[in-house]
């Protein structure tokens, strides 16, 4: 994981120096595929069919690949939080389905919250091939804002497809593939119909490990709480080696989560709940934890009825009572807990304004 987040985040220091450039796209076939000239609306429906340069409609995104070069490194890029699962065995592709949420994420940060999927394979030596494709919120690409994005070694670029509108509440469907040719393709379903953001050429093979996860990074350079309403993830799908129809994900599929068999997954805050491992399944801000229950004390003791003639006697003690000074209180402190959340058993203030 550490590899991967290296390569990413000096595209995302080249964008933020003004190093961006262009670089066209690979696809299998181009010539097959018309331009989506007009992106339309979001879809009214779910996919029809798996994607591919057959699918009815199918076209590519006008500007498939505008990349954000890696430059040179200015920090060691950290806080990242990875909530998901990954395959132990290699597929010919994924799909399915997540929804988009509002993360508060700040403005001018290297802050980004994303869900996505990858396809990945480990050449040795430190090197890693992959293509990711899904959607993302960043601190430097409209803040605030929602986009359709793409990442591959090739470029070691993100490309954010602003042609498709998206905000939260909404959900994208995406598909990760090869046809057994080594050019792995990234389609989205939009407007009825698949739209090609990308096809590459990756030294992956016509089989990868697959990756379906939440990813949330928080500026190393500007510490700070993010929060992250549940995204829902679902429908999520896999391609059998060799072809054949896609199949769920499922618990018979060697899976890899990064805890023990019924842990629950958490980090710095998030949480992960399966609905049904591992097509199912939801990723965000950890619940706060249920208030204790209050014990009752013990009922209060009836005092016993004074026996006549004992009036004098009390008044005696209470005469020696007030002679003595009166025990100093002793002052408990209370602790304020206004804005607290938990995070791995440790309290966390939230900042200001970031109650969403």
């Amino acid at each position: 994981m550490r590899r991967r987040s290296v390569a990413r985040w000096w595209a995302l220091i080249g964008l933020l120096a003004g190093g961006a450039g262009a670089a066209p796209a690979s696809s299998a076939r181009p010539d097959r595929l018309p331009v989506c000239r007009a992106s339309g609306p979001a879809p009214s429906r779910p996919p029809s069919g798996p994607a591919a340069v057959s699918a009815p409609g199918a076209c590519r995104a006008a500007v498939p690949e505008s990349s954000v070069r890696t430059g040179r490194p200015g920090f060691t890029p950290s806080g990242y939080h990875h909530l998901g699962a990954g395959t132990s065995t290699e597929w010919s592709g994924v799909s399915g389905r997540f929804a988009v949420v509002d993360g508060s994420i700040r403005p001018d940060t290297y802050d980004f919250v994303a869900g996505r999927f990858m396809v990945k394979r480990d050449l040795g030596k430190g090197e890693i091939a992959w293509l990711e494709a899904g959607w993302s919120e960043t601190g430097w690409a409209s803040p605030g804002r929602p986009h359709v994005y793409t990442f591959n070694t090739n470029t070691k670029s993100w490309q954010f497809y602003d042609q498709y509108p998206i905000k939260p509440g909404d959900t994208v469907w995406l598909d990760l593939h090869t046809d057994a040719d080594g050019v792995w393709q990234a389609w989205l379903w939009w407007n009825n119909r698949w739209n090609l953001l990308t096809a590459q050429k990756l030294p992956i093979g016509s089989t990868a490990l697959v990756e379906q996860y939440v990813e949330v990074h928080v500026d190393a350079s500007k510490p700070g709480l993010i929060q992250v309403p549940p995204v829902k993830v679902d429908n999520v799908q896999l391609r059998p080696p060799g072809g054949g129809p896609s199949r769920f994900w499922r618990e018979d599929v060697g899976t890899l989560t990064g805890v023990s068999p019924g842990q629950q997954q958490r980090s710095g805050g998030f949480c992960l709940d399966w609905v049904t491992r591992y097509d199912t399944w939801n990723a965000g801000d950890c619940p706060d934890p249920a208030p204790a229950p209050v014990e009752p004390g013990p009922a209060a003791t009836p005092a016993e009825p004074r026996p006549v003639g004992a009036r004098a006697k009390a008044g005696a003690a209470t005469t020696r009572a007030k002679s003595r000074p009166a025990a100093r209180a002793e002052r408990v402190p209370t602790a304020g807990r206004v804005g607290v959340r938990r995070s791995g058993g440790r309290d966390e203030p939230r900042p200001p304004g970031a109650g969403r």
